[in-house]
């Protein structure tokens, strides 16, 4: 992979914790109630977020000052990973079905997702407690499973596990290229000399 690297410009990995927004500032009454990047560190001026991931989705967010560095990775060159905690205990039908691709809507339209991986996790990832409480066991079973795809579409892997009928319960990104999330508790940023 080329390195997209510049002396002037800064990168960042971050642990986006649960509750929080991918974004810097937000307009509007509801700035009040959300909270945003910038309560997690100290960020350079002009950084931004490289791509998003939802208010209830959690994990790795890479942050850079370079808009071009921000372009070439939200192309869909790279892949993405994700551990989804889902709703029941997921058939292999089911897990057959994600990877062949399923139709979602986006922007109002029918979208038939890329062919991608997804495999069932025998044990759970050994991840950070999250902030709010995940639905116990005594409301029935849930599975993990890893979905790696090169598209993002918005709450993508939310929508794939509900087309197929196992709601996603916990989202965690903990891939993107050869960048992984590592040991980072969540909200903790660490800076990178190179990115991808």
């Amino acid at each position: 992979m080329e390195t997209l690297h510049n002396q002037n410009h800064r990168h960042f990995m971050l642990y986006k914790p649960y509750g929080y927004i991918s974004q810097f500032v937000i307009n509007g009454k509801q700035k009040r109630k959300k909270k945003l990047l910038g309560e997690l560190f100290d960020f350079p001026k002009g950084t931004m977020a490289i791509g998003r991931l939802d208010e209830k989705s959690e994990g790795l967010l890479l942050l850079t000052t370079n808009g071009k560095v921000s372009t070439k990775i939200t192309s869909g060159a790279y892949e993405k990973e994700y551990y989804a905690l889902v709703d029941g205990a997921i058939t292999d039908n089911a897990i057959d079905t994600l990877r062949k691709g399923v139709e979602i809507g986006f922007d109002g339209k029918k979208y038939m997702t890329k062919p991608c991986e997804v495999y069932r996790l025998d044990t759970a990832p050994n991840l950070p407690e999250r902030s709010k409480k995940i639905r116990d066991a005594r409301h029935g079973p849930t599975t993990w499973i890893r979905i790696t795809l090169t598209e993002g579409k918005f709450r993508q892997v939310r929508k794939m596990t509900s087309a197929v009928g196992f709601p996603t319960l916990r989202l965690v990104r903990v891939r993107i290229g050869r960048i992984t999330l590592q040991n980072l508790e969540a909200g903790a940023v660490k800076e990178l000399g190179v990115i991808l």
